[in-house]
């Protein structure tokens, strides 16, 4: 079995994986979606007699309208917070695997979830909880909370299971850092003429070294590398510019979603030092090669993406443009479904009623209907319990 079949098997590539039309139609789908919800949970209001709303009062709504966010503005938001992830793993010194983790996480719940209905602020440090356990960097949800400010440990764990079902339950993220660190050893490996090359490539480890000798130099070098040493330097350099890539660019754009991490770590790679990377490229595949032609575009597209990616800060246009999306958002969110924790005790309290907090009604229904199942099975395996003495 190839790597590119088992990959195909993960759950990434089955469930994670889409074309840039599906992915924007999912995403205005989540959003129509939303904002109905959001419509007519404030008719619900309106209906019951209230007169007033979480969100204060509003021109129009007594007909249920509320100007809800376009998915324009749900994705600008959603980019913020994947921005504020990066800055708290930091911030904690958690791994990077855990903080490219997390962003998966949240931009992957926010494909079928809209901010309208809940709120990433809230959904955020779930998420890094979340990714800690998955990426086996456990730390007690007690010391977590602590080390953020107004969060309590049931902030943390109330959306916890809304968001395992928002990740299809699914926690396995494919990251495209090990592929990148294989290839930097590959290329070292040139260097020393201990390199191997791809099985259509007729190339001695030692023909290869002298080969790159004769590489261009990358942009803003004026000379080639004229010794061994100063090949190393420039393949340590290319990988650490492809690395700081990934940290940031390729977890706060749509390239996980686009393309598969072997793609996206040769775009990184090719953003760092493109001659470095076409060189590497054509040790795997042969110099006439339709696949190679093939991922020449998809790795250049992969890298326009990812060149066009938001900065970790925003600047002074964006803060003001984000400002005025949350003002927005405090107005149009889902009353319904504002209060998490409360939502999340319901449901302890009394599991086969939403209790007016937001539980869907079909959910309940099948869990209940599943507890009852399970009764009848253990009585058809066990028997039905024994009658009272006094009977």
């Amino acid at each position: 079995m190839t790597e590119d079949e088992i990959y195909r098997t993960s759950t990434q590539y089955r469930l994670w994986s889409f074309t840039p039309e599906t992915l924007a139609s999912l995403r205005t789908t989540t959003n129509t979606v939303a904002a109905d919800g959001v419509r007519n949970a404030y008719r619900s209001l309106n209906a019951g007699g209230s007169s007033e709303n979480v969100a204060g009062e509003r021109d129009g709504e007594a007909e249920g309208y509320v100007d809800c966010l376009t998915v324009e503005e749900e994705q600008k938001i959603i980019s913020f917070y994947c921005r504020r992830t990066l800055e708290f793993v930091d911030f904690c010194e958690y791994p990077t695997n855990v903080k490219a983790t997390a962003v998966q996480y949240l931009k992957r719940f926010y494909l079928t979830n809209s901010p309208m209905t809940y709120h990433p602020k809230e959904i955020m440090p779930t998420a890094v909880y979340l990714a800690m356990k998955s990426e086996d960097n456990f730390h007690y949800v007690k010391s977590f909370a602590e080390k953020l400010p107004n969060i309590t440990t049931e902030d943390i764990l109330a959306p916890e299971f809304l968001l395992t079902q928002g990740l299809r339950f699914t926690f396995d993220v494919r990251h495209p850092f090990h592929g990148l660190e294989g290839g930097f050893m590959e290329l070292l490996a040139f260097t020393n003429g201990k390199g191997q090359c791809g099985p259509q490539v007729d190339k001695s480890s030692k023909e290869v070294r002298d080969d790159m000798m004769d590489i261009e130099p990358p942009p803003g070098a004026s000379a080639r590398a004229t010794n061994v040493k100063e090949l190393v330097a420039r393949i340590q350099k290319a990988h650490g510019k492809a690395k700081e890539i990934l940290k940031t660019s390729a977890l706060l754009t749509d390239a996980y979603f686009l393309y598969t991490p072997s793609q996206i770590w040769l775009s990184t790679l090719l953003l760092a030092d493109e001659p470095l990377a076409r060189f590497y490229i054509d040790t795997k595949l042969p110099v006439i090669s339709e696949m190679k032609a093939k991922l020449h575009t998809v790795l250049r597209n992969c890298a326009e993406i990812l060149r066009l990616s938001p900065t970790a800060q925003p600047d002074k246009e964006e803060k003001k443009e984000l400002k005025r999306i949350d003002k927005k958002l405090a107005q149009c969110r889902n009353p319904q479904k504002m209060d998490l924790v409360g939502i999340h005790k319901a449901q302890k309290r009394d599991p086969d009623h939403n209790g007016g907090n937001g539980l869907d009604e079909n959910i309940a229904k099948k869990r209940k209907l599943e507890r009852e199942t399970s009764m009848k099975e253990s009585e058809s395996l066990f028997g039905p319990a024994l009658p009272d003495k006094a009977s």
